[in-house]
């Protein structure tokens, strides 16, 4: 009779962590939707923003993009794509949003490729740092 009680009581108590675990799991997974038209601007959380005043350009060791500003971003060679890729894959996580924001108002697009994998790392930050 003990034992029926006790196993009773070790399935529900297994039960009630099972039901929470699930519950934090859905919390979790829960996406961050970003416009396919994004630019990525918006994406700069507010402790970033308050980092930089409106129209102060913050570089993150790629003044060489500059030549870059005003040109259309399928217009770019592959040379220049490169570029692009390899500031993008030294930036810390951290220094993502703020160089997006730095691009923007150096009037630099980013290749379609890189903007959507930029814009993951700062989604993503963004969930971990609401959590």
């Amino acid at each position: 009779m003990w034992i029926f009680i006790f196993g009773l009581g070790i399935l529900l108590v297994t039960g009630i962590f099972a039901f929470v675990f699930t519950k934090m799991q859905k919390k979790e997974e829960e996406e961050v939707e970003i416009p396919s038209d994004c630019c990525g601007a918006h994406a700069v959380c507010e402790r970033d923003r308050l980092l930089v005043s409106a129209n102060e350009i913050i570089y993150f060791d790629d003044e060489e993009l500059d030549v870059l500003s005003g040109i259309d971003a399928d217009n770019y060679t592959p040379q220049q794509v490169k570029e692009i890729s390899e500031v993008f894959y030294s930036l810390r996580e951290i220094d993502v949003a703020g160089w997006l924001r730095s691009l923007q108002l150096r009037n630099i697009q980013l290749p379609e490729s890189v903007k959507e994998e930029a814009l993951l790392v700062v989604s993503e930050r963004r969930r971990i740092e609401r959590i």
